[in-house]
C-alpha cells in the first residue's frame, strides 16, 4: 500500500485502488469523485426521517409555503454542520465521541455517553415508528406486528455492513432514492404554482408565534445530533491520507459528497412542504397526523399518491433507524470504549418503541414528542465539535476559517435558541 494514503480495512481492493490513483493524481473527470462518494449519503438519511415528515406536512398544510424558507436555511446549516463533522474525521482519524473522551475529563466523557444514548433511543423510536407506520398505512397491519416487520427489515439493513461500507452506502443510498423518487413524483401530482414557492423559498417571514413554533420544530427535526456523531466516524479510517495535502484532497471530495447529498435530502424536505401547501393548505386542510396525511392523499389525488406516501415514509424509517443503530455503537465506542454487537444494540434498542406502541400512543404525537427529546442533544454534539475542529493543534491545515468558526457559533447559538423556546412553549406555554 502506497506511503500517500491508507484506506481502512473493509475498504474493497477497487476503491482502494481507485482513491491511491485520485491522490496520485491519475485520474480525471467524474471518475475522480467516485471513491469518495458515499459518508454524506450514510449522514443524509438523519435529515429526512419520519420526524421531518411530520414537521413538513404540519408545516406545508397550516402555512401554506411561508416556512419554505425555513427549509432551506436548515438545510445550509446542515452542510455546514456535516462540513466539520467529516473534516474531524478526515483531520485527526478519530470520530467526535473519540476526540472528546480525550480532550474531556471522564466524568464529562461518561455524561456526555449517557445523553448521547438517549438521543439515539428518540431517535430510533421515531425512526421505528415510521417504518411501522409505514407498513400499517400500506398493507392495514397492526401497528404492533407492523414493528415487528419493521424490526426485521432493519437488522436486514444492517447484514449490510457486515460485507462492507459500499453494500451498505449501495443500500442506504437506495432508499434514499425511493424517497426521492416518491416525492418527486408527488410534486407532479400536487402541481403546486412556482411564484409563491420562490418567494416562500427565499423571503424569511413569520405568522405569529404558532409559526415561529412550527419553525423550531422543522429546523430540531433537521438537524440531529446523531448524525454529527456518525459523519465524523463514516471518514476517519474510510479514506486516510498520510500528508496535510492528502488531507485536503480528500476534504475537497468528501465536501462534494456532501454537497450532493444535502441537496437532495433539502429537495426532499422542500418537496415535502410543497406538497402540503399545495394539496391540503390549498384546499383548507390542517394535517397533522401522517395517517390523516395517507387519507388525504388518497382522497385528493388518488390510490398512487398516497401508496408512494406510504412506500417513502417506509423506506425513511428502515434506513434511518439502521443509521440510527450504527450512531449509537459509534457513541458508545467513543465516549467509554465499550462495544456491544450491533445486532444486540439493535434489539436492544427495539424495546422502547415497541413499548410504545403497544401501549397505544398515538404514533404522531411520539414522533413529536422524540423530536424535543433530540433538541436537548444538539448542544451537546455541535458545541465539542466546534471548539475541536477550531483547534489548530489538532486540526492541522483542515482547522475551520475565521468565517467558518463565527457562522458555526451563529448556527449554534440560534439552533439552540430554537429549541429552548420550542422546548418551553412544549412544556409551559
Amino acid at each position: 500500500m502506497s506511503e500517500d494514503v491508507v484506506v481502512q480495512e473493509q475498504s474493497s481492493n477497487t476503491t482502494i485502488k481507485s482513491a491511491h490513483a485520485v491522490l496520485k493524481g491519475n485520474t480525471q473527470g467524474m471518475r475522480r469523485l467516485l471513491p469518495f462518494l458515499g459518508p454524506a449519503f450514510i449522514a443524509a438519511i438523519a435529515y429526512i426521517d419520519p420526524g421531518n415528515f411530520a414537521t413538513n406536512i404540519a408545516g406545508g398544510s397550516k402555512y401554506g409555503y411561508l416556512l419554505l424558507w425555513v427549509v432551506l436555511f436548515s438545510n445550509l446549516m446542515a452542510i455546514l454542520i456535516q462540513s466539520m463533522s467529516a473534516k474531524l474525521g478526515i483531520a485527526t482519524g478519530k470520530n467526535l465521541p473519540e476526540v472528546a473522551r480525550e480532550k474531556f475529563p471522564k466524568p464529562v466523557s461518561i455524561g456526555l455517553w449517557i445523553q448521547a444514548e438517549l438521543v439515539v433511543m428518540a431517535t430510533d423510536l421515531a425512526e421505528f415508528i415510521g417504518a411501522s407506520l409505514g407498513l400499517y398505512l400500506l398493507f392495514g397491519i397492526p401497528l404492533l406486528p407492523a414493528a415487528l416487520i419493521a424490526a426485521v427489515g432493519s437488522f436486514a439493513i444492517l447484514e449490510l455492513q457486515r460485507r462492507g461500507f459500499r453494500s451498505l452506502e449501495a443500500g442506504i443510498a437506495g432508499l434514499l432514492f425511493i424517497v426521492v423518487l416518491a416525492f418527486m413524483t408527488q410534486i407532479f401530482f400536487a402541481k403546486p404554482e412556482i411564484a409563491p414557492v420562490l418567494h416562500g423559498l427565499f423571503v424569511p417571514q413569520f405568522q405569529g408565534v404558532d409559526s415561529v413554533l412550527l419553525a423550531a420544530g422543522i429546523l430540531g427535526a433537521t438537524v440531529m445530533p446523531h448524525a454529527i456523531y456518525l459523519h465524523s466516524a463514516l471518514t476517519q479510517r474510510r479514506i486516510v491520507g498520510k500528508t496535510e495535502e492528502d488531507r485536503r484532497k480528500i476534504f475537497r471530495f468528501e465536501f462534494i459528497d456532501i454537497l450532493i447529498a444535502m441537496f437532495i435530502a433539502g429537495a426532499i424536505n422542500a418537496s415535502m412542504l410543497i406538497v402540503s401547501a399545495a394539496l391540503f393548505f390549498n384546499n383548507g386542510l390542517q394535517v397533522e397526523d401522517l395517517d390523516v396525511a395517507f387519507q388525504q392523499f388518497g382522497h385528493l389525488v388518488g390510490p398512487a399518491s398516497a401508496i408512494l406516501f406510504g412506500i417513502s415514509l417506509l423506506a425513511s424509517g428502515l434506513s434511518s433507524s439502521s443509521v440510527g443503530t450504527m450512531s449509537g455503537d459509534i457513541i458508545m465506542q467513543g465516549f467509554i470504549q465499550r462495544r456491544i454487537p450491533l445486532f444486540l444494540r439493535r434489539l436492544i434498542t427495539m424495546i422502547p418503541p415497541l413499548v410504545i406502541i403497544a401501549l397505544g400512543v398515538n404514533p404522531s404525537y411520539a414522533l413529536v414528542m422524540s423530536q424535543v427529546v433530540l433538541s436537548f442533544g444538539i448542544a451537546f454534539a455541535l458545541i465539542p465539535l466546534i471548539i475541536f475542529t477550531s483547534n489548530r493543534q489538532l486540526m492541522g491545515s483542515l482547522v475551520n476559517r475565521r468565517i467558518t468558526t463565527i457562522l458555526a457559533w451563529g448556527a449554534a447559538a440560534l439552533i439552540i435558541a430554537l429549541n429552548v423556546f420550542l422546548l418551553f412553549q412544549t412544556f409551559i406555554g
